[in-house]
């Protein structure tokens, strides 16, 4: 970027800089402007049967039925006695 790029986006932004800071901002926005330049180039394109392929279901444990906790005890905090949660509506 130009110094006289920066001068105007600063004049729109309202910032006001001294000229040798100037230089500075110059040099640090086409460092930051190059940088996403080089991001634009990856390629980020979702390959969605490609996510579980690394995945061997030999290696996966067994899905065993184990005993939870009891209902009264995780209820035990729960204000209403048809037990549930009750939790503050957020959304009218």
């Amino acid at each position: 970027m130009d110094r006289t790029m920066i001068q105007h986006l600063c004049d729109l932004s309202r910032l006001n800089y001294e000229e040798h800071e100037l230089d500075k901002l110059a040099q640090k926005m086409t460092y930051i402007v190059q940088l996403m330049d080089g991001i634009k180039e990856f390629d980020l394109t979702y390959d969605d049967t490609a996510d579980n392929d690394y995945v061997s279901f030999s290696e996966l444990r067994k899905d065993i039925a184990q005993p939870s906790f009891p209902t009264e005890m995780l209820l035990a905090n729960a204000k209403s006695s048809d037990k549930c949660f009750v939790v503050p509506k957020v959304i009218e």
